[in-house]
């Protein structure tokens, strides 16, 4: 990894002074006669071209070299147990995904799964494509205690070898994925929308970036696993084999793996929240909406029509909805049957969040709007006049 080097026999009071003056992120600190950056730099380098020379300078590292990719084979998914001992709706999609992927090169697709008492949702996985099961099952594992989940998750890779892993975003997979990936020194990439594998067996990791603005492709080209994480509704799920043929592999569960030196006291269940990335139809506004109290006619339009309501950013932050309601890069990523948008313009971010859903409709006054480029129907009107003629068909059974 490259560095800046500060050649302090060069520091002055008039150089740190311009190097001050220079840095856009404020990074520069002169102390006691001593120039020092801070975690705020962003490796822009405009001290190095735009600084008093030889004061800053940059180190590059040796790159590590790059790994023998032949050594490592086959596309393993975590597989996430709740606490109902069902794995988590995630699972089935990232198994879907991992046997595309998996055509590419010949290589089997893995399952993972950590917990206690999981032989049953372990021979379910079987039903959606995995050829092996790796089980690690536990007490210590009965409750999600990071460093020991971690220990298992890396006696598997280091058994395994899988070539990619493929994490879902929940709670629990962010928080475990990074962890394991920085063991082997690799790279993971969050929230990817799109993956493509290469024959080489180099995964294609698409995510937006720039707050949506660039799609970015992410390759990780030098080590081994290459790791991502997923959301919930990205991927379609495969329908389930009747006859599946893969195996449950259990594995040893030594007493240093189920260490932790974390101790569940006490477990405190909280109330099922709607989720609307389980709706099956959905009503969302957007800025169009002037006033809270407009809001209304939209919620009698979703009681009509048995929907769960959601929202775009901004309505979320004028405190209108709960974060939960939203839908986006920033918010829940939904996939339902049908979305009505009610006065949602479609930036990238929002789209990003619902564009596989089976139907979207559209309205809005703005023909240039980018939600037309992805709606199934287009209502090109005022919503304050769209939305009442709608109600009144609905109203009379139409």
């Amino acid at each position: 990894m490259a560095g800046l080097y500060i050649d302090q026999s060069r520091v002055t009071a008039e150089t740190a002074a311009a190097l001050q003056a220079l840095c856009p992120f404020g990074a520069f600190t002169y102390e006691k006669g001593r120039l020092d950056i801070t975690a705020a730099c962003k490796m822009c380098r405009s001290c190095i071209r735009n600084g008093p020379d030889g004061v800053v300078t940059l180190v590059e590292d040796d790159a590590p070299a790059a790994c023998d990719k032949s050594a490592w084979r086959g596309i393993a998914v975590f597989a996430e147990l709740e606490e109902s001992g069902r794995v988590h709706n995630v699972v089935p999609e990232l198994l879907g995904k991992a046997r595309e992927l998996a055509a590419v090169t010949g290589h089997p697709v893995y399952a993972v799964l950590i917990g206690h008492g999981g032989r049953p949702a372990a021979e379910d996985l079987l039903r959606y494509g995995a050829d092996k099961v790796f089980l690690y099952d536990h007490p210590a594992f009965a409750s999600f205690l990071v460093d020991a989940y971690a220990n298992a998750f890396s006696d598997f890779i280091r058994r395994v070898k899988p070539s990619s892993v493929l994490v879902g975003a929940t709670n629990m997979g962010r928080t475990l994925a990074p962890r394991v990936a920085a063991r082997f020194r690799t790279g993971v990439t969050a929230d990817c929308t799109v993956l493509e594998m290469r024959e080489n067996t180099d995964l294609v990791q698409i995510r937006p970036a720039f707050g949506g603005n660039v799609m970015a492709q992410i390759v990780t080209t030098r080590t081994r696993p290459q790791f991502c994480t997923v959301r919930y509704k990205i991927f379609s799920a495969p329908a389930p084999l009747e006859r599946p043929a893969g195996q449950v592999v259990e594995m040893e569960v030594t007493d240093g793996m189920a260490a932790s030196a974390v101790r569940v006291l006490e477990t405190i269940p909280k109330p099922r929240e709607v989720d609307i990335s389980e709706a099956r139809v959905i009503v969302a506004v957007g800025r169009g909406v002037k006033k809270e109290s407009d809001l209304a006619a939209v919620r009698e339009l979703a009681g009509l029509l048995g929907a769960q309501m959601a929202c775009t950013r901004p309505l979320v932050e004028q405190g209108w909805f709960d974060a939960k309601r939203q839908i986006g890069l920033s918010g829940r990523t939904v996939n339902a049957d049908l979305i009505i948008t009610v006065g949602v313009s479609g930036s990238v971010q929002f789209a990003a969040g619902m564009k596989g859903s089976a139907c979207i409709v559209a309205i809005n006054s703005d023909p240039e709007a980018p939600i037309f480029n992805i709606a199934h129907y287009g209502v090109r009107g005022d919503w304050y006049s769209v939305v009442p003629a709608l109600l009144r068909r609905l109203r009379e059974g139409h």
